[in-house]
């Protein structure tokens, strides 16, 4: 009944209008989003439909590699690094036809602040902090300007932006979902989890990125159940 063309059209008139006030995004892919969708409504409107992702707009943290776009992780450091390839997690996103809309604000390497391109800003309330270091990820859910996003969590930083911002986050088991391609913070203690409005949604992204991956050795070599 909705074309992924006039979902991804709305959320980038959404960003447009709202963007410059909440920080959530970094790093907007319009065109890409553009091309994605066009191509997920051609796939899905000859037969080839390829689960509930499908045609359904996300966004990552800025410290997940999502090949084209920058990771500068909002840092000075890594200003104008490209990624040249895909994080398991994209990789598994785009794969299940899920679309990208571009990267989302947090800390500094997820540990330090947002001062070099702007801190984050509650959609509540303005003026009240989102928490970190997914701040992005939780500003946007709750503001509507994605349907989908991923965090990272190594102290709280999925848990507490979705606590603020009053959005669903999943600090999944260690092991669970690979952390191949994001930069990281503590090797020991990093988890990627899906951010998301409702647990029905939280579910549906981790059905589909959780599961082993031979580039990480630790991601657990156990069956993905049923969410």
């Amino acid at each position: 009944d909705v074309s992924p063309v006039e979902v991804v059209d709305a959320l980038l008139a959404r960003i447009e209008r709202h963007n410059s006030a909440l920080i959530a995004y970094l790093h907007v892919d319009a065109e890409g989003a553009r091309s994605a969708a066009k191509a997920a409504e051609i796939e899905i409107a000859s037969g080839g439909y390829r689960g509930p992702l499908h045609g359904i707009p996300v966004a990552y943290k800025d410290i997940f590699h999502v090949q084209g776009l920058p990771t500068p992780a909002n840092s000075r450091l890594m200003e104008g690094y490209v990624a040249a390839a895909d994080c398991t997690v994209a990789n598994r996103l785009r794969q299940a036809g899920a679309i990208c809309m571009g990267k989302l604000n947090t800390i500094e390497f997820a540990s330090g602040s947002m001062e070099v391109l702007g801190d984050a800003r509650n959609p509540w309330h303005t003026g009240r902090h989102p928490g970190g270091s997914s701040s992005g990820s939780g500003v946007a859910l709750a503001a509507c300007l994605v349907h989908g996003a991923m965090g990272s969590d190594t102290g709280g930083s999925i848990r507490i932006p979705a606590s603020l911002c009053g959005v669903v986050g999943l600090k999944p088991t260690y092991g669970r979902i690979s952390r191949f391609g994001i930069l990281p913070l503590s090797w020991s203690l990093d988890h990627a989890g899906p951010m998301t409005r409702t647990v029905t949604d939280a579910a549906h992204m981790l059905q589909v990125i959780a599961g082993q991956d031979h580039n990480d050795p630790s991601a657990a070599a156990r069956a993905v159940p049923d969410y």
